[in-house]
């Protein structure tokens, strides 16, 4: 193993999708699958490419009701390059005997190669060198290159290379009964021996996609390309290309593309700017030089470096991480600052969720705030500019401010389905999640967060106050006050754990008063109160004015927040845990060692209920964590200050026995859960937490969900894993103009250096399970506060300090 590299040295069919999925290329403004420039999308293979912010909508008749899904668009198969030998069969790596097979994906370089040795029907024994990128320094153009040996033959050789345009989204096996032809076909054109191009319309949302190529064939230094046959049909193109080839010279091919559509900035129309840049594009080893160059760069910003006493898990573990930074930056890389775009739950790498925007960014924000803030500037602004769609749909429900949707794609309306698909029993059954409103409180989470870490005062002016008071108002809105109780309570939601979203007996959906939820709002009025210190006071001014805030609203803001209401169970054993909803504790105990003794994968526990006539509404079970979410946010001290701020107590004993209570019931049905688990476990120093940071690890890179990767990656987890050992590890937390650190080392791990941003200071961090050191880069800047621990000491820049611990 290597920490830098994913390295398959045999070629398995039944692991070919994950492994699409795992090595995919991109630069945040597309990506693509790691699938066979050869293969077609069928039983083994997926290929696809994705555009950030590409998505189109359609109808579908599905159980006697008409839906509408927006999807991100499945864009044309650029990759489509193959050969056959003395007019045979299209080569096949299923179709020949294969004598070796390395495939490799460069995690440093972001660079995929793929070597086979063949032997074909007749005998002759062939090898294949491929290399491709995407490219990171130039976000409209990758690259393929194919170098083909013949060992032991001469003859002709059919080299075909096609702009398809035909695909479809079925890359996700539940969706398929939905329509999913999302592309019009366009104009397709040879104009060139070694260049030809193709247009494609999206159905619904008009969006123009044109792809340009060139393909030239090389001995040695020689370009050889001779006049191509042109097949061409709707929505496709291609360049057949005859030559020789003998053992003594292999042909080179080399395939370069440029992509672009109709929402780029700065062009005339998109097949001028398609075929400007194919014409002058360098070759791949120029376009891999400056790629190169770029991720060097990134890397000096992302990665970290950890020691652990196993040096097998040392390796492991760092491979498996850099992966996970590796997909994150290639789904929002540098580029997205300059688009409209937000962070698809799985990325660029797949259809699953559709490619729709949730609450993932909780999890994803972190790492890129102290890293390269600017990355989730611009994806806060992807929620800004649809935040009169969110106040259009908080005034369709009957509540003031702003309501985020729980799906979000093209414009901000809620994605969510109404009726989704039960894979083990066939069944189409209602979708509550759009009742899941604590993404709202995510929302201004993620606003707030960016603000502690970067001091952006201009992007809170502008941007982020106008919708963390329109969210706040959202809140206090939807609290109803309960006499009987002397509190607000929010009623008709659902939680995290999406395995509950109706009471066993209830005939409409929605949960009352679940604790996330409520704290969360509570937590956000507080905040929203905050910044009316924060504002500069000409511009909260201003926000008042054109916003029609009053004295009277933020007056109602103090009270809802001292009064909302708080579950507790009521049994005197646990009173002091946090029921996950009103009447959660009135629920039937699950038998879980029965259920994993006759299913044994229980993660999806819902799925297997509702098949054999049953509901997870019935018990305490939960798919991930809900009230551990609190002590994934909050500290012990921000929890603290929050129940005292309620008029509730909190015990030193309530984490841990908040703890022990929902992990026993907790099924993991989300790779988030694992995530959240870990971290609660290290911050409370008990033992258990590396085991699950190493499942947590392992969610995509093992595919533990049993298929799920192969259909896109799991961006909140990946960013989970990491963000555990930047902040979790680290102790980090960004609160009241102070960066504070309290590191905690898991059993194991002997020491972790990183850098993180704060404040326009570079810092270098160093800890161990007994010291902590800090470097600050000499700059120009105001010096900050850390604390460590429980003091707070002044760091001017260029100082190194170290910290027995």
């Amino acid at each position: 193993m290597n920490g830098w590299k994913l390295v398959y040295e045999e070629f398995n069919p039944q692991q070919e999708a994950l492994r699409e999925a795992l090595c995919t290329l991109g630069n945040g403004y597309f990506a693509s699958r790691g699938a066979a420039p050869e293969s077609s999308a069928g039983g083994t293979h997926y290929p696809g490419t994705y555009i950030a912010g590409c998505y189109n909508r359609l109808q579908t008749q599905i159980a006697g009701e008409t839906i509408e899904n927006e999807s991100l668009v499945n864009a044309s198969n650029w990759l489509a390059l193959t050969f056959r030998i003395e007019n045979g069969n299209w080569f096949d790596v299923g179709n020949v005997n294969v004598l070796s097979y390395h495939q490799e994906l460069d995690i440093k370089q972001a660079i995929l190669t793929r070597t086979i040795r063949f032997c074909d029907p007749d005998g002759r024994h062939t090898r294949v060198d491929q290399r491709r990128l995407v490219s990171i320094e130039h976000p409209h153009l990758a690259a393929l290159e194919t170098s083909i040996h013949a060992e032991d033959w001469s003859g002709s050789i059919e080299v075909r290379s096609a702009l398809d345009g035909q695909v479809v989204n079925a890359g996700v096996e539940r969706y398929r009964d939905l329509n999913k032809r999302h592309l019009n076909p366009g104009t397709a054109e040879s104009i060139a021996d070694d260049t030809f191009w193709l247009e494609v319309e999206t159905s619904q949302s008009r969006i123009r996609i044109v792809q340009a190529a060139t393909t030239r064939l090389w001995r040695g230094e020689q370009c050889i390309t001779p006049a191509p046959a042109v097949d061409q049909a709707e929505g496709y193109i291609a360049h057949h290309y005859q030559t020789r080839l003998n053992p003594q010279q292999p042909l080179r091919i080399e395939k370069v593309v440029a992509l672009y559509t109709s929402r780029d900035h700065a062009i005339s129309e998109p097949g001028l700017e398609a075929r400007k840049a194919i014409a002058r594009a360098p070759t791949f080893d120029v376009l891999a030089s400056c790629h190169n160059l770029m991720w060097k760069q990134l890397w000096q910003r992302f990665d970290f470096d950890i020691e652990h006493d196993d040096p097998e898990e040392e390796e492991k573990t760092e491979r498996n991480l850099r992966l996970h930074i590796l997909h994150l930056v290639q789904t929002i890389s540098p580029h997205v600052m300059d688009l409209d775009v937000g962070v698809p739950a799985r990325g660029l790498h797949g259809e699953a969720y559709r490619g729709h925007i949730f609450w993932d960014e909780l999890f994803i924000f972190p790492l890129f705030n102290l890293r390269m803030p600017e990355i989730t500037r611009a994806l806060l602004r992807y929620r800004y500019r649809r935040l009169d769609e969110a106040r259009r749909a908080a005034r369709i429900a009957g509540y003031r401010g702003a309501m985020y949707p729980w799906q979000s794609g093209s414009n901000g309306r809620e994605e969510s389905q109404r009726l989704h698909l039960n894979p083990k029993s066939g069944n189409w059954i209602p979708d509550n999640s759009h009742l899941q409103r604590h993404i709202n409180a995510a929302v201004a989470y993620n606003v707030w967060q960016y603000y502690q870490v970067t001091r952006d005062m201009e992007f809170l002016s502008f941007y982020g106050a106008e919708m963390f008071f329109e969210i706040a108002r959202f809140w206090a809105s939807i609290a109803s006050y309960n006499k009987r109780l002397e509190r607000y309570e929010i009623l008709e939601v659902m939680g995290p754990d999406e395995y509950h979203d109706a009471y066993p007996t209830a005939e409409t959906p929605g949960l009352n008063n679940n604790a996330y939820t409520n704290i969360m709002a509570v937590w956000v009025l507080l905040r929203a109160l905050e910044l009316r210190e924060i504002l500069p006071s000409k511009r909260f001014t201003e926000l008042c004015q054109l916003m029609n805030l009053s004295s009277e609203e933020f007056e109602h803001w103090d009270k809802v927040s001292r009064n909302m209401h708080v579950p507790f169970h009521k049994d005197d054993s646990d009173n002091d845990i946090i029921s996950q909803f009103e009447g959660y504790e009135e629920l039937k105990e699950f038998g879980w060692e029965g259920y994993r003794e006759k299913y044994g994968d229980i993660q999806r526990l819902d799925r297997i209920l509702e098949a054999s006539g049953d509901s997870a509404n019935n018990y305490r079970a939960s798919k991930q964590a809900d009230v551990l979410m609190l002590f994934y946010l909050f500290s012990s001290e921000e929890l603290g200050e929050l129940f005292t701020h309620l008029g509730y107590p909190f015990e030193y004993d309530t984490i841990p026995r908040n703890i022990d209570y929902y992990m026993r019931r907790t099924s993991h049905g989300s790779t988030l859960s694992r995530v959240v688990n870990s971290w609660v476990l290290a911050r409370a120093d008990r033992p258990g937490a590396w085991p699950l940071f190493a499942k947590a690890l392992d969610s995509d890179v093992a595919d533990i969900q049993g298929g799920t990767t192969s259909e896109g990656i799991h961006t909140g987890a990946m960013a989970g894993t990491v963000d555990l050992i930047q902040r979790c590890f680290t102790g980090i937390e960004t609160r009241g103009d102070v960066l504070w650190l309290n590191p905690s080392l898991p059993e194991g791990l002997s020491s972790l250096t990183l850098n993180v941003r704060y404040r326009q200071h570079l810092l270098g961090l160093y800890v161990t399970p007994s010291r902590l050191r800090i470097s600050t880069e000499p700059s120009e800047e105001k010096p900050i506060r850390i604390g460590i621990v429980s003091d707070i000491h002044e760091f001017k820049p260029g100082e190194v300090r170290e910290f027995q611990l």
